[in-house]
């Protein structure tokens, strides 16, 4: 099984990103899907996004005006559009399964002026 993120980078505040997770040796279409970030300093990563099997979806507080998370079964992608970015956004973010089991080396997101 592997999990490759990407899509991050640096952006100013109010800027937009979109993450991509391309999964690899299991058919996501069977499991619920979800980003997670690690903020700096933090050893615990907190659930951001989750989307269901059935495409119903769930958001962090901070970032359910803001964010949308989709995937694609035919591809098996996951992707985290986001839009509005905050500084408070900077993290390192990572896709796996909801509850999570494999993890990929995450992607970074940095909001700075």
């Amino acid at each position: 099984v592997q999990v490759v993120e990407s899509g991050g980078g640096l952006v100013q505040p109010g800027g937009s990103l979109r993450l991509s997770c391309t999964v690899s040796g299991f058919d996501i279409s069977s499991k619920p899907m979800a980003w997670y970030r690690q903020v700096p300093g933090s050893q615990q990563r907190e659930l951001v996004a989750r989307v269901g099997i059935y495409k119903n979806t769930r958001y962090l507080d901070s970032v359910k005006t803001r964010f949308t998370i989709s995937r694609d079964n035919g591809k098996n992608m996951v992707y985290l559009q986001m839009p509005k970015l905050k500084p408070e956004d900077t993290a390192v973010y990572y896709c796996s399964t909801d509850p999570p089991d494999t993890w990929g080396q995450g992607t970074r997101v940095t909001v700075s002026s």
